[in-house]
């Protein structure tokens, strides 16, 4: 029943102990250091930090057991992480190593990403105005590999935006403007983020949060109303292709195009208005503070926004979740209220528009975090000297996800691990289960093929949906 989907990425790994999967009678090292609180259903427990979204659990499922299975020098490290995750696959590409899948390489053949596939399968209208596949709040910031379109080709990449106000953080994390660094100061006011001549960073460019409108409006000095005409762009292109030696022109005049037309289309589309979904303005105050006057909580808004215009994906990545050292600091300060007050409010508001039954909601990391909480090294210390509080390091063997909306039953938690967090006990699921699971909900079905560049056929399926959501 989805008509569109809009993924939730937790950029660096959330901890399964810290979020859905306590493990309350597990010893000290594996338990940590948070309570538990009961969730809508028996004997289920979230993470004391999550009240909000253990309330609403009649409104999604989560499943525990999610895992990469490819080799353990690659399901534990966050570039070959990405890529698996976003491309819905189970191994790298045939040379690449963690290193490697970060960087350009030639002869590389990638997997098209989630939503390259959404944008070749599912395409969004002529009337949309917008690219299929849109990703925000930071699109500039996120450069990890498997968001590409890969065999699919240009004509299939996503639109990243640039929505949030600027950022001096090192290393930032978290939510604006509850951002902040795992580095942050602990216990010395004077290096505390702020516009102090001791200040780690200086915070001052981004206490107001608000989103700005992408800046699509000029290109190369080009004005919005020079290309808004016809006559003059096809001055342009005639230029362009007089220009292009004869023997290449039917490949790169046929790309540039599609991206023309792609890109005349979002331009159309970006004007300030109340028909513009990324002016957060047109908003009443009353939603604006029900998601959450933070990135997060407005990058769900534009998302709603987004797809009630016809977009059929949206990405929000919310940066933070590598928490190696101060994790419980953050986590309960910073991280979980955060998104335990911006989900609650966005899968309310999806619900009481009528939108949640045709918007698929999927929220995960490309990880989960180490049963054992790992110990700081003596000479682990922060930017003011202070000995850094321990955390949780990189884990694939088992992590949580979560689905709302779109045809996903609600109130199921699926999945159980073994008694310290770290593996699976029952059925386990990897990324091409979610991606299956992705378009199945889409109408995307089966037996459905995609063609590269060359007309060679592929299957868009290569795991199977997880029926126990369905």
């Amino acid at each position: 029943t989805a008509r569109s989907v809009v993924f939730i990425f937790q950029s660096g790994g959330p901890s399964q102990h810290e979020t859905v999967d306590p493990k309350p009678d597990a010893p000290d090292l594996i338990r940590g250091e948070y309570g538990t609180t009961q969730t809508g259903l028996p004997s289920v427990h979230f993470c004391e930090y999550l009240p909000k979204l253990a309330a609403r659990t009649n409104m999604f499922s989560v499943v525990r057991t999610m895992h990469h299975i490819a080799e353990r020098q690659f399901r534990n490290e966050h570039h070959s992480c990405h890529y698996l995750l976003h491309t819905g696959t189970t191994a790298l590409p045939t040379g690449d190593t963690n290193a490697s899948i970060s960087r350009p390489r030639p002869g590389r053949i990638t997997w098209p990403s989630i939503g390259s596939m959404i944008a070749y399968a599912a395409p969004t209208t002529g009337q949309i105005g917008l690219p299929a596949m849109v990703e925000l709040p930071r699109a500039r910031l996120m450069k990890y590999p498997g968001r590409e379109s890969g065999l699919l080709g240009p004509k299939y990449d996503r639109l990243g935006v640039d929505l949030a106000a600027k950022c001096n953080a090192k290393d930032a994390a978290g939510s604006c403007p509850n951002c902040f660094s795992h580095d942050d100061p602990n216990l010395d006011p004077e290096r505390a983020a702020g516009p102090g001549p001791k200040a780690w960073w200086d915070n001052s460019s981004c206490r107001k949060p608000d989103f700005h409108l992408p800046n699509l409006g000029v290109l190369d000095g080009v004005s919005l109303p020079h290309l808004m005409s016809r006559d003059v762009l096809l001055g342009q292109l005639e230029e362009l292709r007089r220009g292009i030696d004869r023997a290449d022109q039917a490949g790169r005049l046929a790309a540039w195009d599609a991206q023309r037309v792609q890109a005349m289309q979002i331009l159309l589309a970006s004007r300030p208005g109340r028909d513009n979904p990324f002016d957060l303005t047109q908003e009443s105050d009353s939603i604006r503070d029900r998601y959450g006057r933070e990135e997060w909580g407005q990058g769900f808004l534009a998302a709603r926004r987004l797809v009630e215009s016809g977009v059929r994906m949206v990405q929000v990545n919310l940066r933070g979740w590598d928490t190696h050292q101060n994790a419980f600091r953050d986590l309960k300060s910073k991280l979980l209220p955060s998104i335990d007050h911006a989900l609650s409010g966005f899968l309310d508001d999806l619900a009481e528009r009528g939108l949640l039954d045709e918007t698929l909601v999927v929220m995960c990391g490309e990880m989960g975090r180490t049963p054992r909480i790992s110990p700081i090294s003596p000479n682990g210390k922060n930017a003011s000297g202070e000995p850094f509080t321990p955390g949780r390091h990189h884990w694939g063997d088992v992590f949580p996800c979560w689905f709302a909306g779109g045809g996903i039953q609600p109130g199921r938690v699926i999945g159980r691990t073994d008694r310290h967090g770290g593996l699976p006990e029952s059925e386990a699921f990897t990324p091409e289960d979610l991606a299956a699971t992705i378009f199945h909900c889409l109408g995307i079905g089966s037996d459905r093929e995609f063609h590269d560049t060359g007309g060679r056929p592929y299957r868009i399926h290569r795991g199977k949906p997880i029926r126990a959501l369905l």
